[in-house]
């Protein structure tokens, strides 16, 4: 089974057809039908790691001042229960905690998966992001979760290289400012090549503007991680910027990339009330 990292960018893309959204929808149709997915969002960032472990994961809408149609999306996958021992057994001895109730499926995740797993017919699982580790252990735990990968579960990351959301600018939804552009550059040259040397990028002097907080940039530690124990070099399947100061790119990890129908146009419009600082995007 091979693993994703998603670019999501606005959560409007859950409700367009663009070059990106039908990127997402070509990696459903082209991957082999998963047992389950295992996602890593960038919007499950919390002092602890744990996996959500309810049969019945409910939808989260966190974000603010977006139209209705957002917040009346409904993403009913199923989870998978089961999955929460497997992860706890494959990251040994780092320690997993199991999440019964308390979260559920947030926007990183179905803002996505509307599009690659349109049905909703694949269990889910959601892996927090543990905020008190360094940037090693991220891409540890993602060379650990290939292990899942023989067992029919399809590993995905949904955040953003590039994210910075007090210096996007809302008249440049397709542009991508120079400093964001070289550091993306940058991580893909490394994904491309030596995903081991991943989690380095945060060293970089430039790191703190293309990542204010790290949490978007995180989620593409583990794939970059999932891609070094394999010794696959991550590849790209579409790449571009939204609003200057947030990258689109994805990537994938033992598959080919797949052709996409031919979607124009780049990310959504942020199509908020609230100011960008304030949507949690």
């Amino acid at each position: 089974m091979p693993a994703v990292f998603l670019g999501h960018g606005s959560p409007m893309n859950a409700l367009e057809r663009n070059r990106y959204s039908a990127a997402w929808h070509s990696v459903g149709l082209c991957v082999p039908r998963p047992r389950a997915i295992l996602m890593v969002s960038a919007h499950w960032y919390i002092n602890a790691t744990a996996v959500t472990a309810m049969a019945r994961p409910k939808t989260i809408h966190d974000f603010f001042g977006f139209p209705q149609a957002l917040f009346d999306v409904q993403y009913p996958a199923p989870g998978m229960p089961e999955l929460a021992e497997e992860v706890a057994d494959a990251v040994q001895p780092d320690f997993v905690g199991a999440d019964h109730d308390g979260w559920g499926l947030d926007h990183g995740t179905w803002s996505v998966l509307v599009h690659a797993f349109p049905k909703a017919d694949v269990p889910v699982v959601q892996l927090s992001i543990n905020a008190t580790r360094p940037a090693e252990y991220h891409l540890r735990l993602g060379a650990k979760l290939a292990a899942l990968r023989d067992s029919g579960v399809l590993v995905m990351g949904s955040g953003n290289v590039v994210h910075n959301v007090r210096a996007m600018d809302c008249n440049a939804s397709d542009g991508g400012f120079d400093w964001a552009r070289s550091f993306n550059e940058k991580a893909i040259e490394i994904a491309t090549s030596t995903p081991e040397d991943a989690a380095g990028l945060m060293q970089a002097p430039d790191f703190l503007r293309v990542a204010p907080t790290p949490e978007h940039f995180l989620p593409f530690l583990y794939i970059a991680g999932f891609g070094a124990q394999t010794r696959q070099p991550l590849e790209v399947l579409v790449d571009g910027y939204a609003f200057g100061s947030l990258s689109m790119t994805s990537f994938l990890v033992g598959m080919a990339r797949p052709q996409s129908d031919r979607a124009t146009g780049g990310g959504a419009a942020l199509d908020s009330i609230a100011p960008p600082e304030s949507t949690n995007i």
